[in-house]
């Protein structure tokens, strides 16, 4: 019999990948998702059979973080060897707007999963691993930040998250449970959520070279992020888990990038130049040039024309609206601990990571553009 691992928030970007990695080594994936009135498991469909299937790798249970009865039940039900709580009200920003829910899903829900483990006496069977958040350091401490830095939380999210990290610790160090945390430096993929800002870069870009947006607006450019590819760090996610007892750990690869220049790459993928011109609230970043065999190649020859004639215009700007009430400057992870005792490397680099976005984006924005206008037959010709 293979191992059975339950994962909250299965739906989003890092519940997708892990449930795909984990079926893959023979796991049976439970998965709690909220019930929300639209169809939201798109992220996982091509891994779910229905309840009349025999032998089913992937079951889904409606759940919420915030319901320490149902938590418990499924935890009941299931009988997991591991636990991945990935659940969360993710991002930052909306935070600010919506604290009580951040604290109480967050916080508060990693509670309810640890004491529905305790409760159940599953603290021998059961694993757990806690999605903690480079958002932890807020105003770092120590560059670069590693297992040892001290917190210093920023929104509340990463308040909400601070409780959800030292909850963990105490259960580990007050029961003897194997439960860790995995401080994870900021994670991009194709299915990052669209309100996140690597997946809007990469999506506005696509939509400006295709002629669907005119402009791309962004809060702090200067932020420096260490930015991952989310299939390497659910791979540390497991990693985490087979080790003899639980523990804390910081994946990361080590490198800060602007959001500048994480912008420069995805239009560069493009063949896009694009040139900054102001600071602050009055930066713009204006076209200057187009490589364009590198344009048709990317994104095709039909919008060269059209493009060409933007040269020197406008296609990224400052908002105001998305700065933070306090922004976070600098993450950049140290991840020696996790490349020495867990043997974990990254695949993907910063380059590798952009154009996996970018290519999915294209592909995803002419798609949209042709189902609108009825195009099924070009359609057929992306596939």
């Amino acid at each position: 019999m293979g191992k059975v691992a339950l994962i909250t928030g299965i739906t989003g970007q890092d519940g997708a990948y892990l449930a795909e990695y984990l079926i893959g080594l023979g796991y049976t994936v439970h998965g709690i998702k909220r019930r929300v009135s639209l169809f939201n498991t798109e992220r996982i469909d091509h891994l779910y059979d229905g309840p009349e299937v025999k032998d089913r790798k992937l079951v889904l249970h409606y759940g919420d973080l915030t319901d320490s009865m149902n938590i418990t039940r499924i935890i009941q039900e299931v009988q997991p060897d591991e636990i991945y709580n990935l659940g969360a009200m993710s991002h930052v920003k909306v935070s600010f707007e919506s604290p009580e829910y951040a604290a109480d899903a967050d916080g508060i829900g990693t509670l309810r999963v640890l004491e529905a483990v305790r409760l159940l006496g599953l603290t021998e069977k059961t694993r757990i691993y806690q999605a903690s958040t480079s958002e932890l350091y807020g105003l770092v401490q120590e560059v670069p930040q590693r297992e040892t830095t001290p917190f210093y939380p920023r929104s509340p999210y990463a308040c909400a998250k601070l409780y959800g990290y030292w909850i963990t610790v105490n259960y580990r160090e007050a029961y003897n449970m194997h439960a860790s945390n995995g401080i994870l430096f900021n994670h991009e993929s194709p299915l990052r959520g669209e309100t996140f800002v690597t997946r809007k870069i990469t999506r506005a870009a696509s939509k400006i070279a295709l002629g669907q947006q005119n402009a791309l607006y962004l809060g702090n450019m200067s932020a420096k992020r260490d930015w991952g590819h989310a299939k390497d760090y659910v791979r540390a996610m497991h990693a985490i888990l087979q080790q003899p007892a639980g523990d804390d750990y910081v994946i990361a690869t080590g490198i800060t990038t602007t959001v500048r220049d994480f912008v420069t790459m995805s239009f560069i993928y493009m063949g896009i130049e694009v040139e900054f011109k102001g600071e602050g609230v009055d930066e713009i970043g204006v076209i200057k040039s187009i490589n364009e065999d590198k344009f048709i190649e990317a994104v095709g020859a039909e919008y060269l024309d059209a493009f060409k004639a933007r040269i020197g215009q406008t296609i990224v700007a400052v908002d105001e609206r998305y700065f933070r009430p306090t922004e976070v400057e600098l993450l950049i992870g140290d991840p020696t601990k996790s490349k020495t005792v867990l043997g974990w490397e990254p695949e993907y680099d910063l380059a590798a990571l952009c154009e996996d976005m970018m290519k999915s984006d294209i592909y995803l924005m002419k798609k949209d553009a042709y189902l609108h206008k009825g195009g099924y037959k070009i359609l057929k010709n992306l596939e």
